[in-house]
């Protein structure tokens, strides 16, 4: 566990996963959704009579009544970051799109030289919540907050979170709750772009901003 409502989040729960060779014990969702994000590693999902690659970068959709199994074939740990939320709304998911490919998803911008990728969304049937991947280039984007509450992972680079006056490290592995119309900032102090993974609710646009900096 990583993020739940003792770090203030009382609808997202967010969780690192290392799964080690074999297979899994089954899971089942009751009342809630899961998103997973494809961290490292290959293996594969079963949810009933279906059966999904995993490979890294990848975004994958789990709804209330989901059963579903992980194998991983080894030799090396298959890392998984799950956020689970209540389920509000439900519609059946398309087998097809269970899983989004960070690769196969058109890049957006989101201002100031960043851009995004949505993973899983309303696209496949994500009404609640949105998944997406985001680049910061290097520097600081002026301080900003959001309607929406959000959880976010880093994947790559290193930084500071400017955040309630404080300013924090991270790098990759750190994980933060962002709450509504709270001023925030992720800076890029190095050289390279800063990747980090968010979910956040209700689901909308994650260049959105309900305040900015002039």
């Amino acid at each position: 566990m990583t993020i739940d409502s003792s770090h203030g989040s009382e609808y997202l729960e967010q969780y690192v996963i290392r799964f080690a060779p074999g297979r899994s014990q089954p899971r089942s969702l009751t009342g809630r959704q899961e998103l997973l994000y494809v961290a490292s590693g290959t293996g594969a999902l079963t949810v009933g009579d279906n059966q999904y690659a995993l490979e890294p970068a990848m975004g994958v959709y789990l709804v209330d009544g989901d059963r579903y199994e992980v194998e991983n074939p080894g030799p090396a740990e298959l890392v998984i970051v799950s956020v689970e939320a209540p389920q509000e709304q439900h519609r059946k998911v398309d087998p097809k799109r269970r899983t989004v490919r960070y690769a196969d998803q058109p890049p957006l911008e989101a201002g100031a030289d960043r851009e995004f990728r949505y993973l899983v969304n309303q696209d496949v049937g994500c009404l609640d919540i949105t998944q997406f991947v985001g680049e910061i280039p290097p520097g600081r984007a002026p301080m900003h907050s959001h309607f929406y509450d959000e959880i976010v992972y880093v994947l790559d680079g290193e930084g500071t979170l400017h955040l309630d006056g404080r300013e924090t490290p991270i790098g990759p592995g750190s994980a933060m709750h962002l709450r509504p119309l709270v001023e925030h900032c992720l800076e890029n102090t190095g050289k390279g772009s800063m990747k980090v993974l968010g979910v956040f609710h209700p689901s909308g646009d994650p260049a959105s901003r309900a305040s900015e900096e002039s």
